[in-house]
């Protein structure tokens, strides 16, 4: 009885050894529920930027095409960016650290390909639909890629990475028929989802 214990802790390593090399486990779910705080604050101040003072939930008729304005909202949206990056890198090598095992190995690098591809190519739209005046399939395109994205590098990390690709890309396609709520799926998509994947991640991974 004794040896067949220990025979399955040996395996229960081994096959903890070999998800390690496989898959990038050290993205932290904190850094998850951040982003999506920090998003939630992006879609207050682009309300202010671009709404204000009319509500956020009236239908919106008519685009914003102001020059200007429109680069005060990529503004927003790359401080968020920039702090969401930040403050995943600092809490994922945090968890790394505390793993016993390092940020940069290959399965976070092949973790990095999978994303990158489908986020340049979604940024390169979208900005191509902003320049030539499709601004209201923004918002929806973003979460469709971002969606993609995750997908598409699921494979290299923890499920619930796949599960939120798949919420974003619905949310996104459900947007489409609503070009007027942009500002509304935009915080829905990548602040209230991303509190609520990085919860559950959390929750599971680092209590």
């Amino acid at each position: 009885m004794k040896k067949i214990q220990e025979y399955e802790k040996d395996l229960a390593s081994i096959r903890t050894m070999m998800e390690r090399s496989a898959k990038f486990i050290s993205l932290s779910g904190l850094s998850g529920v951040l982003a999506g705080i920090y998003a939630l604050g992006g879609a207050v101040a682009a309300y202010f930027i671009a709404y204000y003072p009319v509500s956020p939930l009236r239908y919106r008729i008519y685009s914003v095409q102001d020059p200007a304005t429109l680069l005060k909202l990529i503004a927003v949206a790359v401080v968020v960016l920039i702090a969401s990056l930040t403050t995943g890198i600092i809490l994922s090598s945090r968890k790394a650290r505390h793993d016993g095992s390092s940020l940069w190995t290959p399965a976070s690098r092949r973790l990095l390909l999978s994303v990158s591809i489908p986020l340049l190519t979604g940024g390169i739209f979208v900005l191509i639909m902003l320049g030539t005046g499709h601004y209201g399939l923004a918002a929806p395109a973003c979460l469709v890629f971002y969606g993609l994205a995750l997908i598409h590098g699921s494979s290299n990390t923890v499920d619930e990475i796949r599960y939120l690709g798949y919420s974003e890309i619905i949310l996104g396609l459900i947007a489409t028929s609503f070009p007027g709520y942009g500002l509304i799926f935009w915080a829905i998509g990548f602040g209230l989802l991303h509190i609520f994947y990085g919860s559950i991640m959390y929750r599971k991974y680092e209590k």
